[in-house]
């Protein structure tokens, strides 16, 4: 090889390195376009959140009230929460849980059976709109079951409770679930009764909207039981003017609320027009155990909270 030809061959080399050297990689410039794109994301995503906690909290100074909010697309896995942690008492929120395991562990055959009470266990109960009217025959255990979410019932809550073997194995089955933190100690109507520093007869909107997903996951329920358990709760008559009064037009609501003096509950699978749903839970307590502000106030938050997932 001549020294002629080691020189270019030398002058290429260094040339091909130095273009090397200087010229950004695509990669790199790929990376830093995504990161900036993830990062631009992220704090869109954090200010929305804050704008929505900012506006519950003008709507608790406005009602005088505490809120707490879970809410989680089950699509994009985005979520709103606001003192999602803290404990609120479940009310009749929790007869959602109760009637969906009896519909788990029983067959449509078994739902058949008809079951009575007496007119004792009615005036006990207290709001009791349907089993009132059957203290003479009784109604089959399905329909008992149903009356419990479509008006609330207490006393079918009462029968389905019993069904599973009392509030204590309602709280097992749930925490056999995976929801260790809501405690089920009372039948209705001391399942409303809520003690300063006592976890009884509470939960947390985050563990109630875990456990209301969970139910729509094909190993917790069969499609059937899921079918039903959706269909009473789209249906419930008492959630008219909570969630459902909040939603955006078209969202279908399928919900389950819970009242007791100062407090207000409505926890719903919300479905919008060709997605997979949100799952919510809302629980407020007002500083007034007399106030009437309740639907209102759930209304106002679901409307703040749904609307950031359209």
């Amino acid at each position: 090889m001549t020294t002629q030809t080691l020189q270019l061959l030398a002058l290429s080399t260094l040339t091909a390195v130095t273009l090397a050297a200087c010229a950004p990689s695509e990669t790199q410039s790929s990376d830093r376009s995504s990161n900036q794109a993830e990062t631009s994301t992220s704090s869109k995503d954090v200010t929305d959140n804050q704008q929505v906690k900012d506006q519950l909290k003008r709507l608790e100074d406005r009602y005088d009230a505490r809120v707490g909010v879970s809410a989680l697309d089950t699509e994009s896995g985005e979520s709103v929460d606001h003192r999602a942690d803290e404990r609120f008492g479940f009310a009749s929120s929790l007869k959602v849980f109760a009637v969906a395991e009896l519909l788990d562990r029983t067959t449509p055959k078994e739902l058949e059976k008809n079951v009575t009470w007496t007119q004792a266990d009615v005036d006990e109960a207290g709001w009791t709109p349907v089993t009132e009217k059957h203290v003479d025959d009784g109604l089959p255990l399905e329909d008992v079951a149903e009356s419990a979410l479509r008006v609330s019932d207490n006393l079918a809550m009462n029968i389905v409770l019993d069904e599973l073997g009392g509030p204590e194995a309602l709280d097992d089955a749930m925490e056999k679930d995976g929801d260790s933190t809501t405690e089920v100690t009372d039948e209705e109507p001391e399942l409303n009764d809520v003690e300063e520093g006592s976890t009884d007869n509470t939960t947390t909107p985050a563990a109630f909207t875990a456990s209301l997903q969970g139910l729509l996951a094909p190993d917790r329920l069969s499609d059937d039981d899921r079918r039903v358990l959706l269909d009473w709760m789209s249906a419930n008559e008492t959630g008219d003017p909570l969630i459902r009064a909040g939603a955006p037009e078209g969202w279908v609501v399928r919900d389950k609320s819970g009242h007791s003096d100062a407090i207000q509950n409505d926890i719903a699978v919300v479905t919008p027009p060709d997605r997979e749903p949100i799952v919510i839970s809302v629980m407020t307590e007002t500083d007034d155990p007399e106030s009437e502000d309740g639907p209102a106030l759930v209304a106002a938050v679901a409307e703040a909270v749904l609307t950031e997932f359209e």
